[in-house]
């Protein structure tokens, strides 16, 4: 939740700077509170798994969360009993009308297929659409950020000798940025994908790069408009979620190489050493609170290509 600061407060101004969430007298006095609505469109094949580590972190913040899943009606779900998606989810057609403080566009395993290629990507181009006018803040994650800036930025993807497998190192290239309020200059995501983005387009793009790598370039970026988000990495991965993909990958004879920086010593036999849960929570927390900062409390005032300011 934000700190109330009195306006003439020598260390507001500091704060407010620092895009520490926090808001004035004045508008905590005249301030209504309700749940945050956030519509999570959930690509995993696996989509209970996948509830279990996004709802998760949405439920760190002291915020109250309302989550509205959502399922794409051009596809068929073979990991995911129909009676589960019947019960918890969402069609498209049923909530086009409606507006949500934030959206999370997931990952899924389809970086080798081509976009226009994927049975669902007519439907899924029309969601990111809408989401521009219908959701304050758009989080792309893994897949769902190539796709994301592949159909918003024009932004290609690249396919990789091998896997990118494993926990890397980034540098935060912009600490002013709210999203990482608190994170230190150096933090570790998890990666696990056969595709990164082309870096030639990103530099000669509008983006505004968060964090970024030598070794696999940026990881973090966001719009001019800072509406989308797109996250090339899974902060969300539980501890041994890499450790079940890899020795899954080698039951089916795949050669995927150890995960990088995960075992200790480099010895699957051994303990799992998790580097990204601090700063996994910490970016959810930062996200949540930017959002609830800038969505106005009704949801219907939410204007196409127009950001609400904080201040």
């Amino acid at each position: 939740m934000p700190i109330r600061l009195p306006k003439d407060l020598p260390a507001t101004e500091i704060l407010q700077k620092e895009n520490v969430f926090a808001i004035s007298d004045t508008r905590a006095n005249h301030q209504d509170i309700r749940p945050l609505e956030i519509l999570v469109a959930n690509l995993m094949p696996d989509k209970i798994n996948a509830e279990v580590q996004l709802l998760r972190l949405l439920s760190q913040s002291p915020l109250q969360v309302n989550a509205t899943l959502l399922k794409m009606s051009q596809h068929e779900s073979k990991h995911t009993s129909a009676t589960h998606l019947e019960k918890f989810y969402q069609e498209f057609a049923r909530l086009q009308d409606l507006t949500f403080d934030a959206m999370i566009i997931t990952g899924a395993p389809l970086e080798k297929i081509p976009f226009e290629e994927v049975d669902y990507w007519q439907e899924l181009t029309t969601i990111m659409d809408w989401s521009q006018s219908h959701c304050t803040s758009v989080l792309h994650i893994c897949w769902g950020a190539q796709a994301g800036l592949y159909h918003h930025f024009g932004i290609e993807k690249v396919l990789y000798a091998k896997k990118l497998f494993g926990i890397y190192p980034q540098i935060a290239t912009d600490l002013d940025s709210p999203l990482l309020t608190g994170f230190d200059d150096c933090f570790y995501t998890p990666q696990s994908r056969y595709t990164g983005i082309n870096p030639k387009q990103v530099a000669e793009s509008s983006l505004q790069v968060l964090a970024a790598s030598s070794e696999i370039g940026p990881t973090i970026l966001v719009s001019p408009d800072e509406k989308n988000i797109f996250l090339l990495g899974h902060f969300e991965y539980e501890t041994s979620t890499l450790d079940e993909e890899y020795r899954r990958d080698h039951q089916r004879g795949l050669t995927t190489a150890l995960p990088q920086n995960y075992y200790l010593n480099d010895d699957p036999q051994q303990t799992i050493v998790n580097r990204w849960r601090g700063h996994a929570t910490l970016f959810f927390l930062n996200w949540l609170n930017e959002v609830y900062q800038v969505t106005p409390y009704d949801l219907s005032k939410i204007l196409v290509n127009e950001r609400c300011k904080r201040w």
